[in-house]
């Protein structure tokens, strides 16, 4: 990994994580709004399928960052070299 990948993940990491953050600062005012207003009584439409989306791209995101990163990408291109035998051409 050279320097401006490296950059460019902290970079990422950063703004995954200030997501996150916004993520439960956001979610704990429309859980606590809910409470005080409707008891325990949660309703899917009054911010929690909101929170659902953005919980489904967070963790799109999170696979993307932690789990696909650029170090499996090059072992996936280095077993398909292997895998070939063939000279890349670019």
């Amino acid at each position: 990994m050279n320097y401006n990948q490296a950059q460019q993940r902290v970079h990422d990491l950063k703004k995954f994580y200030k997501n996150l953050l916004w993520f439960g600062i956001v979610a704990a005012i429309i859980f606590a709004d809910d409470i005080f207003k409707k008891g325990f009584h949660l309703s899917l439409w009054n911010g929690s399928i909101i929170l659902t989306i953005w919980g489904i791209i967070l963790t799109v995101k999170a696979v993307k960052l932690f789990i696909f990163d650029s170090e499996w990408e090059q072992g996936i291109i280095e077993k398909e070299m292997k895998r070939t035998k063939e000279p890349i051409q670019f």
